[in-house]
């Protein structure tokens, strides 16, 4: 078993071993779920913060939940109801936080660098759960699980990510998860939003949609994220759905076990079709599912869970 860290800061730097040994304890989890009691002991008499300074909807449930499961006690922080309202910095909520005696602190934030700022100076151990535009490392994960779980492994398979990568942390800590894996990974998008910048993280980067997507083994979209644009990066909506948007036409030429995935939320109609994202060939609520038992892994993990006790 790889692992000794006390923080999930990133997927950078990570080590592949590391990146399997979280899949390998998530794949015990799902198991976990699957059973008619759904609690495990892990976490009891520990305390779980969710410290969400951005808004979130499946990623804060899926650690709430996952904390529930493994027997935490969990809290859960909303910026709108709190004294950074008045001024309070970031540093000082978290150290007040943790005062209260807060064994883990789950972090969103706007500002990228937050997470591991924090890690610095809490003696709690930091997840981070998204910052900016620079990494969402349980995202990346639970991704390489479905695609593992669906395929039954990730080296060697050609994954491409389509949308907006240039302010998508979702992209960041997929592309790292997926090339420590082995996997050949294609970007594609607007070249606004796709700069030939990527390739030095060892992807190909393309602009022709129907290029991308032809010997995809797994298609990735991502929507675009409007609230980190500080300037429009394509003429309109209509445009991107007409070029770059995953149809039943683009769909017909690729391969025929290709297999959807999108992060969410979706906007349908504009980075897929309504038919698509609800179609056989869709693994997105697969996705969800698998992004509880990858977060128990991981707060098991960052615990000092070990595979031992885990099978006790």
């Amino acid at each position: 078993m790889s692992w000794s860290r006390k923080h999930l800061l990133d997927i950078q730097s990570l080590s592949a071993a590391e990146i399997e040994t979280v899949l390998d304890t998530a794949r015990s989890f799902k198991a976990v779920g699957e059973r008619a009691i759904k609690k495990v002991p892990a976490l009891r008499g520990k305390t779980v913060v969710n410290l969400f300074i951005e808004p979130s909807t499946r990623t804060r449930i899926s650690f709430e939940l996952a904390a529930h499961r493994l027997s935490a006690d969990v809290i859960n922080f909303s910026a709108e109801a709190s004294s950074l309202r008045k001024g309070e910095t970031l540093k000082d909520t978290s150290r007040t936080l943790e005062a209260l005696n807060a064994d883990i602190i789950i972090v969103r934030h706007s500002a990228t660098g937050a997470p591991h700022f924090l890690s610095r100076f809490l003696a709690a151990s930091v997840i981070n759960a998204g910052d900016g535009a620079h990494e969402h490392p349980t995202q990346a994960l639970l991704d390489v699980f479905t695609i593992r779980e669906c395929k039954g492994k990730i080296a060697g398979l050609n994954v491409t990510i389509l949308g907006d990568i240039l302010y998508s942390r979702v992209a960041r800590s997929g592309i790292w998860a997926l090339t420590k894996l082995g996997a050949n990974v294609t970007l594609c998008g607007p070249s606004t939003l796709v700069p030939k910048e990527f390739e030095k993280l060892g992807c190909r980067v393309v602009h022709d949609v129907e290029e991308a997507v032809r010997e995809a083994d797994i298609i990735n979209l991502l929507r675009i994220q409007h609230e980190r644009q500080r300037r429009t990066m394509f003429p309109s909506i209509g445009e991107y759905a007409s070029l770059f948007g995953l149809n039943k036409a683009r769909m017909a030429k690729t391969r025929p076990d290709v297999l959807i995935m999108h992060p969410g939320p979706i906007n349908r109609g504009v980075e897929i079709d309504s038919s698509l994202a609800d179609g056989p060939q869709s693994v997105i609520l697969n996705q969800v599912t698998n992004g509880l038992a990858v977060r128990m892994a991981v707060l098991f993990l960052v615990n000092g869970g070990s595979e031992a006790s885990l099978a006790q």
